[in-house]
C-alpha cells in the first residue's frame, strides 16, 4: 500500500491543533502602587479584588512614577539618595485584532540608581532619565535593562548642581541649564547634547524651568514665560517657545501633566487655578479654570480622554471636562486638607485605575474609590500607615491556556 505522506502529515497536524487548541480568556487586572508619607515602603494593592499583594521595603519615603508600558514602577527617594525599580508584574502584547495580558507577581527589579538628591524622573520612549540635583547629573537607563535586572545606565553631566531635569530624546539628551548667576535658583533653559555628549546649538531660554510632561508626540517644559514645546525635527529635536497669553493674570505653571487620547497639557496656575494648554496653536493656547479652593493634586484620565480630575483642599474631587474647559462634577471625599503648612505635608493624591478613580487619604489610612462613569463613591480600601503617592498599572487582555 502506498502512503500519501503529505495527506497524513496534514491530518496529523490538524488533529494536534484540535487537541491542543488554546482557550482564550478575557482578563482584567489593575494594581495600585502606594508609597507611605513617613515609612520607607511601597504597598501593592490588587485594585480589582481590593486586597494587598505585597509590601516592598525601600530606603526612604518615595515619590512614584510608572512607565508608559506599565511594566515598571520607580520609587524616587530624594532624602535616601536612590531610585528603586519595581517590576509591576503586568505586561501587554499587541496582536492587532486583540491584545494579550500577562499577569505575574510584582517584585523588586533588582536595579537601584544611586546619587545625591534624586528629583525629576522622566521617561521618553522606554528610556528613563533620573536627575540628581546634588550632582547636576542625569543617569539614563532603558526599561529593558531594568526588567533584566541590569544596572546599565550612563551619566550625562550638566555644569553644576541644580534642581534640574533631563530627557533622553532618541539619540539626544535634553538637559536643564543651571542659573550661573544664582546657583540656588531654578534653571534658566534647555540645551541639547548628542551621543558624544557634545552640545548641539545654543541654549533655549526657559527662565525658572520647573515641570515637564509629554502628550502624544509633543514634549513640553514649563517656564516663567510660557512653555518650551519639543517635537521631532530633521535629525535633532525642534524646540519652540509658546508664550503665555497676554490676557492671563500674573503667574506661571510649575507642574505639568500630559493628556492621553487628546493632545493637551494640564498645569497649575496659581494656588486656586489650573490651565489647559493646546501645544499645537500659536494664540489662545491657554484656558484658565478657577477652582472653589486651593488645589492639592490633579491627574488626567487615560481611558476617558475628555476628563481630568482635581482634588482641592476642601476635600472635594472635581471632574474637569477638558473639551469644554469647565468643572463637570464635584464630589466630597475627605475632611479638609489645608494647603497651609509645609509643602510636603501628607495630602491626598489621585490616580485612575480603569473604571475607578482612586484618592489617597493619608491621615485616615484609606484609599477612596470613585466610579469614573457615575462619579459616585463606591468604597474604601484600608492601607496601613499614611498612604500618600500613588500610581496605577493595568488593563484588560486575553490569556491563552492550552486545553
Amino acid at each position: 500500500m502506498r502512503t500519501n505522506w503529505a495527506s497524513a502529515t496534514a491530518i496529523a497536524l490538524l488533529l494536534s491543533l484540535s487537541t491542543s487548541a488554546a482557550h482564550a480568556e478575557e482578563v482584567t487586572a489593575w494594581r495600585l502602587f502606594i508609597s507611605d508619607h513617613a515609612d520607607p515602603k511601597v504597598t501593592v494593592i490588587d485594585a480589582v479584588a481590593g486586597q494587598k499583594l505585597d509590601t516592598f521595603q525601600i530606603k526612604g519615603p518615595a515619590s512614584l512614577h510608572r512607565s508608559e508600558s506599565g511594566r515598571t514602577v520607580f520609587a524616587v527617594q530624594g532624602a535616601a539618595g536612590v531610585v528603586t525599580g519595581i517590576a509591576s508584574g503586568i505586561s501587554f502584547e499587541d496582536h492587532g485584532e486583540h491584545g494579550d495580558i500577562d499577569v505575574e507577581v510584582p517584585k523588586l527589579a533588582g536595579v537601584e540608581i544611586a546619587g545625591a538628591k534624586p528629583s525629576h524622573f522622566v521617561e521618553h520612549e522606554g528610556d528613563f532619565a533620573a536627575f540628581f540635583d546634588g550632582e547636576g547629573v542625569a543617569r539614563i537607563i532603558s526599561e529593558k535593562a531594568v526588567l533584566e535586572g541590569k544596572s546599565d545606565f550612563r551619566d550625562v553631566k550638566t555644569d553644576a548642581p541644580q534642581h534640574g531635569v533631563a530627557v533622553a530624546y532618541g539619540s539626544h539628551v535634553l538637559l536643564s541649564e543651571p542659573n550661573r548667576e544664582k546657583p540656588d535658583e531654578l534653571p534658566v533653559g534647555i540645551r541639547v547634547t548628542d551621543e558624544a555628549d557634545a552640545q548641539v546649538g545654543g541654549v533655549h531660554a526657559c527662565p525658572d524651568l520647573h515641570g515637564e510632561a509629554s502628550s502624544g508626540n509633543v514634549l513640553a517644559f514649563a517656564c516663567a514665560t510660557g512653555l518650551l514645546v519639543v517635537t521631532q525635527g530633521d535629525g535633532t529635536p525642534a524646540i519652540r517657545h509658546l508664550p503665555y497669553d497676554e490676557n492671563l493674570p500674573h503667574g506661571k505653571t510649575t507642574t505639568l501633566i500630559g493628556g492621553r487620547g487628546l493632545q493637551y497639557f494640564l498645569g497649575n496656575y496659581g494656588p486656586d487655578k489650573v490651565v489647559l494648554i493646546d501645544p499645537t496653536v500659536e494664540s489662545d493656547a491657554f484656558r484658565l479654570i478657577s477652582l472653589p479652593t486651593r488645589r492639592v493634586h490633579f491627574a488626567v484620565d487615560p481611558v476617558r480622554a475628555k476628563f481630568a480630575y482635581v482634588f482641592t483642599e476642601d476635600g472635594q474631587l472635581h471632574q474637569l471636562d477638558v473639551v469644554k474647559g469647565e468643572i463637570a462634577n464635584s464630589l466630597k471625599l475627605t475632611d479638609p486638607y489645608s494647603m497651609d503648612g509645609h509643602w510636603s505635608d501628607p495630602r491626598p493624591r489621585v490616580a485612575v485605575a480603569g473604571d475607578r478613580i482612586v484618592v489617597t487619604d493619608p491621615l485616615h489610612g484609606v484609599l477612596h474609590l470613585v466610579d469614573a462613569t457615575s462619579f459616585e463613591k463606591t468604597g474604601d480600601i484600608a492601607v496601613e500607615g499614611k498612604p500618600f503617592n500613588i500610581v496605577s498599572v493595568g488593563g484588560s487582555g486575553q490569556t491563552h491556556e492550552a486545553e
